[in-house]
């Protein structure tokens, strides 16, 4: 039996006592108030020591803390340096492990799953685990053809953990939210326990799996394993090494930084145009870069991984969010209006200004501007800081606009690449994806600009901007 459920009480515990925590802090926090220290500097101490605890405890758990604790980990160059500077290392450890599943527990599963000969399948299995995640592990193997292996086995028990973690965590989003300036944390968990049941299902990650890795099958840039064997509880697909994302985000060269942006922007935007599916999870534990990519040893191709949460996009990504993009960089204010109230962005009890909506939306979309951009934390920052100071007129307007069900994935899918991109440093030719791929970016008819035309803002560097914004 797994460790998750029989130890249901404790999980509960723990994060039962975060809100105590805050609490205590928060009282602590008085103290320090009276006599005598600032405001400033008294909040900067509460907002470290409160997050410092949230990924301490959310790292020593499976289940929906950490899926929780992966998902809110890729926005972290949105907080102040001095806060997400402490506890980075932590995150970096919630996007690729977690305690590992008893040897006894795995070796029953796979029994249970794949026969009491479970072992005869294989020439090689490892019980240590690869990696582990939040509903399940990773053993490396070989599978008994010679191909080299990684066997994905579920936690007896993950979905009840997943939906009591996550419920347990709603239950005070609201003390979380000040850990990421500018982002709604209810929102986030409630559609994390949206997807509880499609990641659970083994059987829908395999498809979609095996269709990336159909589509993408001798691509030049990415690299999906194929699924070699599926069934309840136990998914196995080909190995790829690499080096996981967070190295390079944490230790990477220049070079690798910008090309592992640029082919982390590629697949976002090819990948549902070319599959009709958006992978939806895209924190750095699910990413490798491998040598070898189109222009020889010394280039990179991007392997991905985990397939478990998918958004099912028939036509690619939605034609309105390129020609809304397209009619923002071009400042038509009164088109963009019209078209975020007829996709359900504004309600129709609202009304507000379309040259206020276009002033709002011009700073998210910098990176759409100029043919290359340079992501940074300094940018993320300015543009939470932007966003979620209640004094800022932006965040007044954000307050009054509404997020579409249909969007709802692909928005936060979209924040979590431009986090990660971010976190990286990488300088991305985003504008030459978003022609490529973004049905409905480029105008019917419109002429391509000529070779050679002057471009003084090749790339659009935005270390200084944060102050600005």
């Amino acid at each position: 039996m797994s460790d998750l459920p029989r130890k249901a009480v404790t999980r509960t515990a723990k994060l039962a006592a975060l809100p105590l925590g805050f609490a205590g802090r928060a009282t602590w926090g008085l103290g320090k108030r009276i006599v005598g220290e600032s405001a400033e500097i008294v909040g900067q101490q509460l907002q470290q020591r409160t997050a410092e605890q949230l990924f301490k405890v959310l790292g020593e758990l499976k289940g929906g803390a950490m899926k929780f604790g992966q998902a809110l980990s890729v926005f972290e160059s949105a907080l102040p340096e001095e806060v997400a500077g402490p506890y980075r290392a932590a995150l970096t450890k919630l996007q690729e492990a977690a305690p590992p599943m008893p040897t006894r527990t795995v070796h029953s599963v796979l029994a249970e799953r794949l026969g009491e000969d479970w072992q005869e399948l294989f020439l090689e299995f490892e019980d240590k685990p690869a990696a582990a995640a939040s509903i399940g592990q990773v053993h490396r193997g070989v599978w008994q053809d010679g191909r080299e292996v990684a066997v994905k086995v579920q936690y007896p028990g993950a979905g009840e953990a997943l939906l009591s973690d996550l419920n347990q965590l709603s239950r005070f989003a609201r003390l979380l939210g000040p850990l990421v300036p500018g982002m709604d944390i209810k929102p986030l968990i409630t559609e994390l326990k949206d997807r509880v049941s499609e990641e659970l299902d083994y059987d829908l990650e395999a498809q979609a799996q095996r269709t990336h890795a159909e589509v993408f099958d001798d691509d030049p840039d990415i690299v999906v394993p194929d699924v070699i064997h599926q069934c309840e509880q136990v998914l196995i697909t080909e190995w790829i090494d690499g080096i996981p994302m967070s190295e390079i985000i944490s230790n990477g060269t220049q070079e690798q930084r910008d090309r592992a942006g640029q082919l982390l922007a590629h697949f976002l935007f090819s990948g549902p145009a070319r599959t009709g599916l958006l992978h939806a999870d895209p924190h750095p534990g699910n990413f490798r870069l491998l040598p070898g990519g189109p222009r020889g040893e010394d280039d990179w191709r991007l392997g991905v991984l985990d397939f478990g949460t998918v958004d099912r996009l028939p036509g690619g990504l939605p034609e309105p969010i390129g020609e809304a993009l397209r009619m923002t960089l071009d400042g038509e204010a009164e088109a963009v209006y019209e078209m975020l109230c007829a996709e359900g962005f504004v309600k129709e009890s609202i009304e507000l200004a379309p040259d206020a909506v276009l002033e709002y939306l011009l700073p998210i979309i910098e990176p759409a501007r100029v043919d290359a951009f340079t992501f940074t934390r300094g940018w993320m920052r300015s543009q939470a800081a932007r966003i979620g100071d209640p004094r800022s007129p932006a965040y007044q307007l954000a307050k009054q606009l509404n997020l579409p069900p249909a969007y709802l994935l692909i928005h936060r899918v979209t924040l979590s690449t431009i986090g990660v991109l971010c976190q990286l440093g990488a300088t991305v030719r985003l504008r030459d994806e978003l022609e490529e791929w973004l049905v409905g970016f480029v105008a019917e008819g419109e002429a391509e600009v000529e070779e050679g035309e002057e471009a003084d803002e090749d790339v659009y560097e935005t270390e200084g901007t944060a102050a600005e914004a």
